[in-house]
């Protein structure tokens, strides 16, 4: 465990619950400025201090719309690298997802010339001098097919010493990967040392496939987890209308697992969206979850779902009815 006592300071200071900067972005949907300004604000009055954001996340807006709210506050913030943002002239008002973004154009750049230009310019948007918690984004072959190889290999041979060299002068807490595929996470773990991965959708109510052999690495490796994604795109939260699974309209079994899940914890008087927060923080290596928040009643929603009691008997009929692992663990064991 390199720099283990900075590391153990950093992540041990991350809340159990954090705010995910993706809306603030304009994420499928364009949002003001005051908008922006008033969910972050509600956040803060709510007690939350962990702010997770992207160069991605409408091309730098969302990295500017948090420096212009939190300049002078007290808080914890994690970024990303792995992307490049080049001007552009564009009359498109969608681009991957973000509506009335910034006119820039990412393309991807894992190299150490690429992170550490992205890094400084990050840190220009967020008005500070240093991050707590600095990702590689997106890295894995889901994304980029036949190129992860090579962009794995700009990674570890440019990219990641390059953040090892911004943790060692303080310039970021801890270090690791923001994805949302598994493997590319076990794969990093074969070739380099890193804090700490925030894995998008991939250890919540629907899929705990990560319990076989992954979580169990991270904790004997002392890596920790942030949980992005914890509704699945929102199939955990959603009462009406589409189902949404994976960033895309959720395929029928999904939406029946849905439901199931949805009356075992009505039997409880529990709502759904409380049990698929809570649920991940029960694993030792889980550190935080980070839902995405885009309005004031989302983050209202979300504080008040992490403090609901939930009994015991709910998780034992879940897993009688086989809708989680026998292993998972849903009570988090006492320090």
């Amino acid at each position: 465990m390199a720099g283990g006592e900075q590391r153990s300071a950093t992540l041990a200071r991350l809340p159990r619950l954090g705010f995910g900067g993706g809306a603030l972005g304009n994420l499928y949907a364009a949002m003001s400025d005051g908008a922006a300004r008033n969910v972050i604000d509600t956040a803060l009055v709510s007690g939350i201090d962990y702010f997770d954001t992207a160069p991605h996340y409408g091309f730098g807006l969302s990295e500017t719309r948090l420096g212009e709210a939190l300049v002078r506050r007290d808080v914890m913030i994690s970024t990303k690298v792995g992307r490049r943002l080049e001007p552009i002239q564009t009359t498109e008002r969608e681009r991957h997802g973000f509506v009335d973004a910034a006119p820039f154009e990412p393309v991807f750049d894992y190299t150490r010339d690429g992170v550490l230009r992205s890094f400084e310019a990050s840190l220009r948007r967020l008005k500070r001098d240093r991050v707590d918690v600095l990702l590689a984004h997106d890295l894995g072959r889901a994304t980029h097919g036949d190129a992860h190889a090579g962009h794995m290999r700009d990674f570890l041979e440019g990219g990641y010493p390059a953040m090892r060299e911004l943790k060692d002068s303080g310039a970021v807490g801890a270090i690791g990967l923001g994805v949302n595929e598994q493997a590319v996470c076990e794969e990093v773990l074969d070739h380099a040392d890193v804090d700490v991965f925030l894995l998008a959708g991939r250890y919540t109510l629907l899929e705990q496939t990560a319990l076989e052999s992954f979580l169990p690495r991270c904790v004997s490796r002392g890596v920790g987890i942030i949980v992005g994604g914890p509704f699945n795109s929102g199939a955990l939260v959603e009462t009406t209308g589409t189902l949404h699974y994976n960033y895309e309209t959720a395929p029928r079994e999904i939406v029946e697992r849905v439901e199931r899940l949805r009356r075992v914890c009505a039997v409880h008087g529990v709502p759904l969206a409380a049990a698929a927060l809570q649920f991940p923080l029960a694993h030792p290596a889980v550190l935080s979850v980070i839902p995405g928040m885009a309005t004031p009643a989302q983050v209202t929603d979300a504080t008040r779902w992490l403090d609901m009691t939930i009994p015991d008997a709910l998780w034992s009929d879940l897993r009688s009815e086989g809708l989680i692992r026998l292993d998972a663990p849903a009570t988090r064991a006492a320090a």
